[in-house]
Parts: C-alpha cells; structure tokens; sequence
C-alpha cells in the first residue's frame, strides 16, 4: 500500500484496534506530565512544579521550538489562549526548548526506570518499541505539527525511550488528526470541550480546567443548543451524540494510516506486548482516573 496520505480505509487493521492501541499508548506517553522524575527535572531547570500546568506546556510544546503562545494554543486547540499565554509567555525565558526536550527524556528515562524496574532491558519492551517506531515512522505528518515537530527530533538509543518517543508521535498524529475532525464538525475549541461533556466523556469541572471563563462556556453550550446539539441543562440531543460519534469515528480513521502499514498481525503483536507496561503505568497511581480524552468513555 502506498504510505501517502490517511485515506479512511483501514484495511486489515479494523478501527477498533486502532482505537484499542490509542488506549494502550496514551498512558505510556501521559506520564510524563505526572511523573515525580519529571517535575524534578522541570524544577531543575527553574518552572514551577507545584501544579502541572507551568511545566505541562513547555514539555509538550518543546518539539515546535521557541514559538509564541499563539501558535501554541493553536496546536493544542482546546485550552484557552489566556492559559496559554499565562505559561508560555515565559516558558523560554526560564528554559529554551532544546534543554526542556532534553529534560524530559533524562525524567522519562528515570520514570521508565521507576515504573518497569527490570522489564526496561526485557526483550518484550524491545520487541515492542520497534514495532510502535515502525508505526510512527510510517505516520504521514503533512497537515499535523505536533506529529511532524516530535517525528523531527532524534530518536534517543534505548528501546524504553524509543517506546516513549514512538508514543509521543503516535499520540500526537492522533492528536492532530482530532483536531481536523473537530473543524470538520464545526466545533471551535470550547465548543468541543462543551460536546465532549455533554455526552459524559468526563466532568465539566474537568473540562473548565482548560481555562475557559463560565461566560465562555455558557455562550458556547447556548450556541450548540441553537444547533440543536445540546438540551438546555447541558445533556447532549440525539444530534449532538452522534455529531460526537461522528467525530471520535473520524478521528479513528485519521489515526489509522500507521497501524495499517504496520500491518494487522504486527499491531496485535504489538497490543499483546503494550499490555503488561499499561498495567505497570496504570498501577503507579499517577494519572487521573477521568481525563479529558475520554478514554473508556468513548
């Protein structure tokens, strides 16, 4: 098959194992905004660790270079530009973006290390970190600068880092492919925090920590509900949850390119393997049990 482009025909890897690899994955590559090693490292280099936010922008905005808070909250589409602003305005002037990439993968390296003791030498890590770098190697980034900023750094040595970087990028392309499938939908990023609540994705406490004001907030749920796409008490309509579902099948599809040059056999091989280091993730405690991705819930 030719690898340009993300046509929406997956082949012989089904959707739903594209999304079940997105679940598998999402966790290996979240801890580091959770991780104790990696607050430590971003201390180190002078942000602010008593809550994530003041080191979360910089370490995911790192790969796109000293941009401003513009460009940032254009990639993360869903956080208010104040936020942005509020974290990325000084972000550079603390640390510039070549040490804080360089930070984050001495905390992942020490994290990994924390989380999988003697498993980071194991054979099945190493199987795995190929296989999901042979994914992320074959992800088309055209149209994705999240994707194309990670795919553009070096590949660190060690598989356990390779697995973290392959992680990031797969996410990423993910991410971005999202991103699209919101402005498909005609959903600005309020308004897809205000759907994505809607259908009970996750909390709207969780949602508002992305810095939108509640007068933003209520003028986005007043708008999709003169779509039609919400009732008056915030529920979604029928339309809205299959708006929604529209776009979480849309995003599946965007996000399936890798897995399908990667091949049926060699994604299963490589569900198989993740399963043991997201157990591992999951039982260190530090991600939160809801998020904002939906995971398990869509």
């Amino acid at each position: 098959m030719s690898m340009h482009g993300d046509g929406i025909d997956a082949g012989a890897v089904e959707l739903s194992q594209v999304r079940r690899l997105w679940h598998l994955l999402e966790p290996l590559h979240a801890v580091l905004y959770y991780a104790p090693e990696v607050f430590e490292e971003a201390a180190a280099l002078g942000y602010d660790t008593k809550e994530r936010w003041p080191s979360y922008f910089p370490l995911r905005a790192a790969p796109l270079g000293p941009v401003g808070a513009e460009r940032v909250a254009s990639a993360f589409y869903s956080f208010s530009p104040r936020m942005v602003a509020q974290h990325i305005d000084s972000a550079w002037a603390i640390a510039e973006p070549g040490a804080v990439l360089a930070a984050r993968l001495r905390g992942i390296d020490r994290a990994y290390r924390a989380i999988f003791g003697d498993r980071v030498d194991s054979p099945e890590l190493a199987e795995a970190a190929a296989l999901a770098r042979s994914a992320a190697e074959a992800a088309n980034t055209a149209g994705r600068p999240l994707a194309a900023a990670n795919a553009e750094a070096q590949w660190p040595e060690a598989p356990h880092l390779q697995l973290w970087h392959a992680a990031t990028i797969l996410r990423e392309h993910r991410g971005d492919g999202h991103t699209a499938a919101l402005l498909v939908a005609g959903l600005d990023p309020v308004e897809s925090l205000v759907s994505f609540a809607a259908i009970g994705a996750a909390s709207v406490e969780r949602f508002q920590s992305r810095g939108w004001s509640a007068g933003e907030w209520e003028a986005a749920r007043e708008w999709l509900t003169a779509r039609g796409l919400v009732h008056g008490n915030g529920e979604a309509t029928d339309a809205g949850r299959d708006l929604r579902h529209r776009v979480e099948h849309h995003t599946d599809q965007l996000a399936a390119a890798p897995w399908r040059l990667l091949g049926a056999a060699r994604a299963d091989r490589l569900a198989d393997l993740l399963g043991d280091f997201w157990v591992a993730v999951l039982s260190t405690g530090l991600l939160p049990s809801e998020t904002t991705l939906g995971i398990g819930k869509v």
